[in-house]
């Protein structure tokens, strides 16, 4: 039996200086050892068979994406389901998260952490991801090849819970 795997990577390092949670705002690449992290995922991933690279819209999951696809000579789809998670906090300043409890503004989004109300539900973030790998996964159906799904931290931690059957 061929199996094949759907890889869930998460982007490297961004470049970040001011500790801005920066979510879903455009402007944030990788900075020089997220660049790094890249091209060692590439030679880690470039000896296995991949045949289909899907990343989200973000630069800096584009740009994770880019030295594998260079690589392999394969182009990178998008796919707006790798997206981060959507969250209203973000483009402030978290400076370790302390500036965003101390700010009292900011308690209306810390009512629940089990059903986060400062942006998109748990729940959701596992389902959307879940669905942009079954649809790499169908990209590569009888192909014998695997599937690199580049995205951010927490949709891959939800998704992969949720796969678990954990909370």
């Amino acid at each position: 039996m061929n199996e094949q795997v759907v890889h869930l990577v998460r982007h490297g390092e961004v470049y970040n200086p001011k500790h801005v949670l920066y979510g879903r705002l455009p402007g944030f690449h990788l900075s020089d050892l997220g660049i790094e992290q890249a091209k060692k995922t590439a030679a880690f991933l470039a000896d296995r068979d991949i045949g289909y690279i899907v990343a989200s819209p973000l630069d800096r999951a584009q740009q994770t994406a880019q030295p594998l696809a260079a690589e392999l000579g394969l182009p990178i789809h998008t796919d707006e389901r790798l997206i981060e998670a959507d969250n209203h906090l973000q483009g402030r300043n978290v400076a370790g998260g302390k500036g965003l409890f101390k700010d009292p503004s900011n308690w209306k989004y810390f009512r629940n952490p089990f059903k986060p109300s400062w942006g998109e539900p748990y729940e959701q973030i596992a389902a959307r991801m879940l669905n942009a790998a079954r649809a790499a996964r169908a990209q590569i159906a009888g192909t014998g090849k695997d599937a690199v799904c580049v995205s951010h931290q927490l949709p891959i931690v939800t998704a992969r819970r949720k796969a678990e059957g954990l909370r």
